[in-house]
């Protein structure tokens, strides 16, 4: 203990300097750090514990986040349930206790223990405040550990009020006409009825818009426009290499060229000597064919630019991703859409699907502006669930946006609430637990 005059203004101003932390703690388990750990210069000890009513062991010294499955966190906590019952401070050694509490003390702490019962203003029982050391307690050191946990008590007890509504609602004092009165009020209020709701990711998508597939089996070569550029109707989109399909065409033409001089010099010869006259058919025949290749190698040269069909935006990731890309023929690239014409697209998950029907009402709130939630109509629900990208098997649905309302930006998600059919507040607040019960019991 601090014997002299200095010594006692010292421990007097840490004392002061421990209550102003209490006091200034943002966090019940702010003064329990304290508690545990700040003590030391007014009382030598080896370890603390704060243990607390239905919390158990809340602190303790040099650990941050006490791991209650630990041995040492167990043996206390069986410690603290005897201890707990004690009206003023005390010290114990293991003696004190029974069994296997005592013949395990040694391995976890120190010989002699101080216990400090934290009391709330009412007189109530908040929890222990424990300390270990070697050497015996004195008087004078419980005495100043009375006054360190009147200081934790007082703290503890300001964030144990805090939210208990239940406590506070049982110190009402109501007739047994008027509790009566609210259970049954709160029984009917369960039949009161409302609309069924659900709530299911959405995104806004462009309707109704055209999809542009690649033409050929080929490579990507150029992109002309970029993600979400307004586009004309005929307006070059992209083009594919030319490589392959220019020395097709070139074969193509020579072999063409070759089979129509074997028919030019078939049908001369034909006309003064009637032995090639045989010629002159099957020679026709394979000018034709190389004809209808050169053709169609043409074709396909002419098809290495993709032009836009009609007006709107284009709508896919980055250029880089299609560049030097192998596609195959009806292969989607991009997508064309009119910005003025979208619609939401709801993927619903199975397991939150409720009783609805089409031209129910939706309302989106999107994550950009949830302040601002967007009417809508459901206008299609797939009847067979899919993988979403999440890998959760969800139902399809679209829904059109309400007349009057600016369209938003393509691309844009949030989440949208469908309304179903009116059924009890009862059933409402209850769906999920019924319908695990039934599962689980085959009811």
């Amino acid at each position: 203990m601090i014997e002299n005059a200095e010594g006692h203004i010292l421990g007097l101003s840490i004392l002061v300097q421990l209550s102003k932390r209490v006091r200034d703690a943002a966090s019940a388990e702010e003064i329990g750090f304290i508690a545990v750990n700040e003590n030391k210069q007014l009382l030598p000890y080896r370890q603390s514990a704060i243990w607390l009513r239905g919390k158990g062991v809340f602190s303790v010294s040099g650990i941050p986040d006490p791991d209650r499955s630990s041995p040492y966190i167990q043996w206390l906590t069986e410690c603290c349930k005897i201890w707990s019952t004690e009206e003023a401070n005390c010290s114990h050694t293991p003696d004190d206790l029974i069994g296997e509490l005592s013949r395990s003390w040694g391995e976890w702490a120190p010989f002699n223990a101080a216990i400090a019962p934290l009391k709330s203003k009412d007189g109530g029982n908040l929890g222990v405040f424990i300390l270990f050391r070697d050497e015996l307690w004195h008087e004078n050191d419980l005495a100043l550990l009375n006054e360190l946990a009147a200081i934790y008590a007082h703290g503890f007890s300001l964030y144990a009020g805090r939210g208990n509504l239940w406590d506070k609602v049982k110190k009402i004092n109501l007739s047994t006409g008027v509790k009566v009165g609210l259970v049954l009020l709160a029984v009917a209020a369960l039949f009161f009825p409302v609309s069924m709701s659900v709530q299911a990711p959405a995104e806004i998508v462009p309707k109704d818009a055209f999809v542009v597939r690649s033409p050929l089996d080929t490579v990507i070569d150029k992109f002309h426009v970029r993600p979400n550029q307004a586009v004309v109707a005929g307006q070059l989109l992209f083009e594919f290499d030319r490589t392959n399909l220019g020395a097709k065409h070139g074969v193509a033409s020579k072999a063409y060229q070759v089979a129509a001089e074997e028919y030019r010099q078939a049908a001369q010869t034909a006309l003064v000597d009637d032995r090639f006259k045989a010629e002159v058919t099957p020679r026709r025949g394979r000018m034709e064919e190389k004809a209808t290749e050169l053709s169609f190698s043409r074709h396909l040269l002419n098809r290495a630019e993709v032009r836009a069909p009609r007006s709107g935006i284009v709508i896919f990731a980055e250029q880089s991703d299609w560049i030097g890309k192998s596609v195959s023929i009806g292969e989607r690239v991009l997508t064309i859409a009119d910005p003025n014409r979208v619609e939401m697209l709801i993927r619903l998950p199975v397991a939150d699907a409720i009783d609805f029907a089409l031209e129910s009402p939706v309302r989106l709130y999107l994550t950009a502006d949830p302040n601002n939630p967007l009417d809508g109509t459901l206008r299609y629900a797939a009847y067979k669930p899919e993988a979403a990208a999440s890998g959760i098997a969800a139902y399809r649905l679209k829904a059109d946006l309400a007349a009057g309302i600016t369209p938003p930006r393509i691309g844009l998600t949030g989440t949208a609430r469908i309304y179903g059919k009116k059924v009890s507040l009862g059933y409402y607040l209850f769906r999920r637990p019924l319908t695990a019960v039934r599962q689980r019991l085959g009811w």
